[in-house]
C-alpha cells in the first residue's frame, strides 16, 4: 500500500462519525469496565463470593452473546444508524437499572439487561466503519475507537471510583446514563442514515443468517476473534480485588492507577493505529501477544509491591492487550463481503461475548477468597491460563491474515 494513500486526510463528516462512534464506545466500555474496580466494593457491601462477581459479570457478557445472535438475523436490513440508536437507548435503560439495584440478584437481572442492548453495539459500529472506510484507513479509525477504552480509564474510571467511595457503587452508573443520554441526542441529530448495504440484501433474515454463520471463510475469524476475550475476561474481572488484598493497594489508590494506565493506553492507540495502518498487520500483533505474555506472567505473580512498580506493570500489559485489539478488528473486519457485514460483526460479537462470559465464569471457579477481605487464592493458575489463550490466537490470527491477504 502506498505511504499517499494512508496520508489521505478524513473528511468533515467522517471526523463526526469516528467522534460519535468513539462516544458510544466510551460509554458502553465505561459500564463493562468499571466493574472490575467496582469489584472489591461490591463484593464486600453485597457479601458475595469471586464465583457470584464471576456470575455478575458473564451475566453481562453471555446475555450479550445471545442477543448478538438474534440481531445477525436482521443486521443488515435496517439502516445501521436506527440499529444502533434503538440498542443504544436500550443500553442506557439497562444501566439506568444497575444504579437502582440493591441486591446480587437485582445486578445480575440489570447486568443481563443492559448486556442485551449494551453487547451489540459494538459491532454496529464496527459495521459502520467498515462500511464508511476503506481497509488502508480502517486501522486509524480503530484505534480512535478504542481510545474510548483509555478514555474511560483516564477519566471515567477514575471519576466513577471517587464517586463510589463518596456516595455508594451504583453512583458511576448514574453518571454513565447522564453521558449516555448526551450522546444518544447528539448521535440522532447529527448521524446521516447508513444504509448502503441495504441495496444488495435479496435473501430473507433467517436464511441470510444462516448462510453467514455457515460461511466456511468467515469461520476462522469467529474464532480468532473469540479466543481475544477469553484472556481478558479471565483475568479482568479481579483486578481491582488482587490489587487490594492480594498487592496491598489502597482503594484510595486505585483511581490514580487506573488514571496513569489509561492515559498510557491513550497515548499508544493513535501510534498502533499508524503502524497498523503502514505496517504488516499480523506482525504488530504478534509483537503486541509476546509482550502480554511476558507481562501477564510477572503480574499474577507479584509480591507485595509499590504503586508505583504494579502501575508500570499494568500499563505494559494494557499496551499489549490495546495493540493486539486494533489490528486483529481491522483484519476481522475485511474477513466478510459488504452484504454480509452487520451479520458477520454481530455474530463474532456475539461469540466473543459469550466466550469472555464463560471465561468470566472460569476464572471464578479458579480463584478463591475465604473471606471478603482475604488475598485471591490460584490468581497465578489464569495467568498460565491466558497465556495458552493468547499463543492459541497467535497462531489463529494468522489464519486470518492469510485469508485476508489472499483475498487481496
Amino acid at each position: 500500500m502506498s505511504k499517499n494513500t494512508e496520508k489521505v486526510p478524513f473528511t468533515s463528516y467522517q471526523v463526526v462519525v469516528i467522534l460519535i462512534l468513539a462516544l458510544t464506545q466510551f460509554s458502553v466500555v465505561l459500564d463493562f469496565m468499571v466493574m472490575s474496580p467496582l469489584g472489591d466494593l461490591l463484593i464486600k457491601d453485597l457479601k458475595i463470593t469471586p464465583a457470584q462477581f464471576g456470575v455478575v459479570v458473564s451475566s453481562y457478557a453471555l446475555s450479550a452473546g445471545i442477543s448478538g445472535f438474534l440481531t445477525a438475523s436482521f443486521a443488515d436490513k435496517f439502516d445501521r444508524k436506527k440499529l444502533l440508536l434503538f440498542f443504544y437507548g436500550g443500553f442506557i435503560i439497562g444501566t439506568l437499572l444497575c444504579g437502582l439495584a440493591n441486591s446480587y440478584w437485582l445486578l445480575v437481572f440489570a447486568r443481563i439487561f443492559t448486556g442485551i442492548f449494551g453487547g451489540v453495539i459494538s459491532s454496529i459500529s464496527l459495521a459502520i466503519v467498515a462500511d464508511l472506510f476503506d481497509l488502508n484507513h480502517r486501522g486509524r479509525v480503530m484505534s480512535f475507537l478504542q481510545m474510548g477504552f483509555g478514555m474511560s480509564q483516564i477519566l471515567g474510571i477514575p471519576i466513577s471510583l471517587y464517586l463510589a467511595k463518596v456516595w455508594h457503587w451504583q453512583a458511576p452508573f448514574y453518571l454513565i446514563v447522564i453521558l449516555a443520554s448526551v450522546i444518544f441526542f447528539v448521535a440522532l441529530f447529527v448521524l446521516q442514515p447508513v444504509n448502503a448495504h441495504l441495496k444488495l440484501q435479496r435473501e430473507n433474515a433467517l436464511k441470510h443468517l444462516w448462510q453467514t454463520i455457515s460461511n466456511k471463510e468467515y469461520r476462522i475469524g469467529y474464532i480468532a476473534t473469540a479466543f481475544m476475550s477469553l484472556g481478558g475476561y479471565l483475568m479482568m474481572p479481579w483486578g481491582s480485588t488482587y490489587s487490594v488484598n492480594n498487592i496491598g493497594i489502597s482503594q484510595e489508590d486505585l483511581p490514580l492507577m487506573f488514571m496513569i494506565v489509561g492515559l498510557a493506553t491513550f497515548a499508544i492507540m493513535p501510534v498502533v493505529g499508524i503502524l497498523s495502518d503502514r505496517f504488516n498487520k499480523f506482525t504488530i500483533f504478534t509483537g503486541a501477544s509476546l509482550l502480554m505474555v511476558v507481562t501477564v506472567l510477572i503480574y499474577t505473580q507479584l509480591p507485595k509491591v509499590s504503586l508505583f512498580l504494579l502501575i508500570l506493570v499494568n500499563v505494559f500489559m494494557m499496551m499489549g492487550i490495546m495493540a493486539r485489539m486494533v489490528p486483529s478488528q481491522a483484519l476481522a473486519a475485511s474477513i466478510p463481503a459488504m452484504k454480509d457485514r452487520g451479520a458477520f460483526m454481530s455474530i463474532n460479537s456475539s461469540l466473543q461475548q459469550m466466550a469472555g462470559g464463560v471465561a468470566a465464569l472460569i476464572g471464578g471457579w479458579i480463584v478463591e477468597q475465604k473471606t471478603q477481605s482475604s488475598p485471591l487464592e490460584n490468581f497465578d493458575n489464569l495467568g498460565y491460563l491466558v497465556v495458552a489463550v493468547i499463543l492459541t490466537n497467535i497462531l489463529l490470527t494468522y489464519r486470518v491474515y492469510s485469508f485476508v491477504s489472499k483475498r487481496g
